[in-house]
């Protein structure tokens, strides 16, 4: 008799200073449990929101696309921390959810952990610490991109096996973990009781090489997923009652005719109503009238471009993605096509070591006259990128604390400069139409 393994799935809590549910969901840890054979899978996502936790809280309710605050602890900061002038918080369900998850369950065979964020590693290590507590002989097994970026670091918290390579699924050494490899799979979003959105990752990869993205680092040539698995994994999603659907994707424009546009007819051809949200940022550069038509007549509700700089040498210093004739170019195809203008942001990263040459304040600028909003993306320092020997001289790039997107722009600009951008950036949404 073949052996069974039971699995449970857990997405972490999240320490930092700030973290909001931006469509954020376990998608690769989803996709590994799609691609297993045969296996009881169970489910603890510490950032669900759907869960009974929240029930009767108003203050966590979610928008209309889908997105909304978790509950959070002020608790107290790593000394790493100490002149940083913010609160660190907890978020996610309290541990007292999981502990008494663990006692009146029966313990899984391995206990799968998704990672995300290197400076979110306090999460990781508290689930692994609970889960010896009260399961010591299930197996952990711990993937995603810090275990891929701090592979050294992730070893010492406390993992029996790592695995972050979602070209390599986890293999751990024992029978019974059987993966489907070259069978058309879906990730696993019916293992939550209820859900309000899902994330789907048509492609793999970007042709582009831009200097401050670990995307090189994870996948060295874009690819895509064949239309058919395409369809069936947006099937499978709007099967379960999921409306709002996020796309994970780097490059998800790239080819359009070949991979995008025909799955947006299919969307529109067999009037299906879901609102698609772009949270990882499009490149302008491959929006034309007929793509734009496309994205709103299928839904896509929710759209940000990257953007950064419209400083051209600080644009052709970090791998050329988009230029300021291009992005206009974009967002007029986009108004044109029908979005509301409100709903178009564009990207522009903040506390980047090439600071002096990006001109944060001018590029506002230039958003606010093109009449979209802002988001500004604070940096985080990942040691594998290109732009990582330009932050050695303000961190210690060895510590995954200090990748930080919160703290490191305050180094690099002072807390007041961090607070005036800010404040700046408010101010020019307002001055937005419909804003």
């Amino acid at each position: 008799m073949s052996f069974r393994p039971s699995i449970l799935l857990v997405n972490p809590p999240i320490y930092d200073f700030a973290a909001y549910d931006f469509w954020l969901r376990p998608l690769g840890m989803l996709e590994t449990a799609g691609k297993i054979g045969d296996a009881d899978f169970t489910l603890f996502d510490f950032l669900d929101r759907s869960h009974s936790f929240y029930s009767g809280k108003s203050k966590y309710k979610s928008d209309e696309s889908g997105r909304g605050s978790f509950y959070s602890e002020i608790i107290n900061k790593p000394n790493v921390f100490k002149d940083v002038p913010r609160n660190f918080r907890r978020f996610g369900l309290p541990m007292k959810i999981f502990t008494e998850f663990l006692k009146i369950n029966k313990p899984c065979d391995f206990v799968f952990i998704q990672t995300v964020m290197t400076y979110w590693y306090l999460g990781y290590k508290e689930v692994i610490e609970t889960v010896k507590t009260y399961w010591p002989k299930a197996k952990i097994v711990m993937g995603g991109p810090y275990t891929r970026i701090c592979p050294e670091h992730a070893r010492g918290i406390g993992a029996d096996f790592l695995d972050g390579d979602e070209n390599n699924p986890v293999m751990v050494p024992t029978r019974g973990i059987e993966m489907m490899m070259g069978l058309t799979t879906v990730p696993r979003w019916d293992l939550y009781e209820r859900q309000e959105t899902a994330a789907m990752k048509i492609t793999q990869g970007c042709p582009f090489k831009c200097t401050y993205c670990t995307v090189p680092i994870f996948h060295n040539c874009f690819s895509a997923k064949p239309y058919e698995q395409i369809v069936n994994e947006f099937n499978f999603i709007i099967s379960l009652g999921i409306k709002n659907i996020a796309f994970y994707d780097d490059a998800l424009l790239y080819k359009a005719v070949e991979i995008i546009k025909p799955f947006l007819r299919y969307v529109i051809d067999n009037k299906i109503k879901v609102n698609f949200h772009t949270p990882n940022a499009l490149n302008a550069r491959f929006i034309d009238a007929e793509l734009a038509g496309l994205m709103v007549m299928a839904g896509f509700k929710s759209i940000y471009l990257g953007f950064e700089s419209r400083v051209e040498e600080f644009q052709k210093q970090t791998g050329s993605k988009i230029f300021d004739n291009e992005f206009s170019d974009a967002v007029r195809s986009l108004i044109a096509a029908g979005a509301d203008k409100k709903n178009i942001t564009a990207y522009l990263i903040l506390g980047h070591p090439k600071f002096e040459i990006q001109n944060v304040e001018e590029s506002l600028k230039y958003v606010n006259s093109i009449g979209v909003r802002s988001m500004l993306a604070d940096f985080s320092p990942i040691p594998v990128v290109a732009d990582a020997k330009f932050c050695e001289k303000y961190v210690d790039m060895s510590e995954p604390l200090m990748h930080n997107k919160t703290v490191f722009p305050i180094l690099v600009y002072g807390v007041d400069k961090v607070n005036m951008i800010k404040d700046m950036c408010r101010s020019l949404n307002h001055n937005v139409e419909g804003v």
